[in-house]
């Protein structure tokens, strides 16, 4: 052993340090884990909500009426005596399942739309381009309204208003992938060789411009959630006595100061099902731009 001699300093520690696995940054598995848990919980609610509660969310009992949560009554009762939890888990399918259909639509036209942008002449790509540009300044809400009041009322109605409002988020971006796709040297090369247009856009373009797609359908379900609440709450949507989310929080609202639970529970819903499919979706988005953190 060396002993140190006055003024010499002891040498620094060589410790190993290993590279942090990708796994471990940023939300990994343990935070998805919660909100895939409860998607996957909402999607049994839309498909099978007889499985996870018995009761008949249009069953009315008078003297049950505004009920508090209980044994019998897990989310208390409303105001005409209805189960409060049977209504959140049927209203899944009529909330959830709007937003899944308007979201397709959405999807289905603003590819199209992109796509037709993209390869069109200039003067045509211009003129869908501003267009998409002017509908993308109204807020998705304000415009769906202003469909509906075309319209009129009623749940096809609504999901056409939410896709109409939701097609230039899509148009815009497939229009954008469209633009650095043709340009490829692929497709280049492809035209070279003399392949028809639509053999080029079917093999070539479509198949690499739909990698966002996915990232943006599942945060526009979200958005398209909360537009369906809202035109429901409006009165806009599925009709009483459906149980829907948005309609249970307008009939609700006249029964905040003696019964909470009846407008919570709807709105507890409609929250956990925006924050899951945005957590997600953003998780996904870092994944298709490469990013780990």
């Amino acid at each position: 052993m060396r002993v140190l001699t006055r003024g010499e300093s002891r040498p620094a520690r060589r410790t190993l340090r290993l590279p942090a696995s990708p796994a471990l940054r940023g939300p990994g598995v343990p935070v998805l884990l919660l909100p895939v848990a409860l998607l996957a919980l909402l999607a049994l609610a839309v498909a099978a909500p007889g499985l996870l509660t018995a009761a008949d969310p249009l069953a009315a009992d008078p003297l049950n009426a505004l009920a508090p949560p209980g044994a019998g009554h897990w989310f208390g009762s409303d105001h005409l005596g209805r189960d409060v939890l049977a209504r959140v888990v049927f209203g899944a399918r009529h909330s959830v399942g709007i937003g899944v259909a308007a979201a397709a639509l959405a999807v289905t036209a603003g590819l199209f739309l992109g796509l037709a942008a993209g390869l069109s002449p200039k003067w045509l790509d211009e003129a869908l381009a501003r267009s998409f540009d002017v509908l993308s300044t109204l807020p998705e809400l304000l415009l769906a309204l202003l469909v509906v009041a075309i319209t009129g009322p009623g749940t096809s109605n609504v999901i056409f208003a939410i896709a109409v409002a939701q097609i230039p988020n899509y148009a815009r971006v497939i229009r954008a992938q469209t633009f650095v796709v043709r340009h490829a040297g692929y497709v280049e090369q492809a035209l070279t060789f003399g392949r028809p247009r639509l053999a080029i856009i079917a093999g070539h373009v479509l198949p690499n411009v739909l990698g966002p797609i996915p990232v943006l359908a599942t945060i526009g379900l979200g958005q398209a959630v909360i537009a369906s609440s809202g035109l429901s709450f409006l009165g806009m949507g599925p009709q009483p006595p459906a149980a829907e989310w948005g309609a249970m929080l307008s009939e609700a609202r006249n029964y905040l100061r003696v019964a909470w639970w009846e407008a919570f529970f709807p709105g507890l819903a409609i929250t956990l099902t925006v924050v899951c499919l945005t957590v997600v979706g953003r998780r996904l988005q870092r994944r298709f731009e490469g990013r780990t953190s």
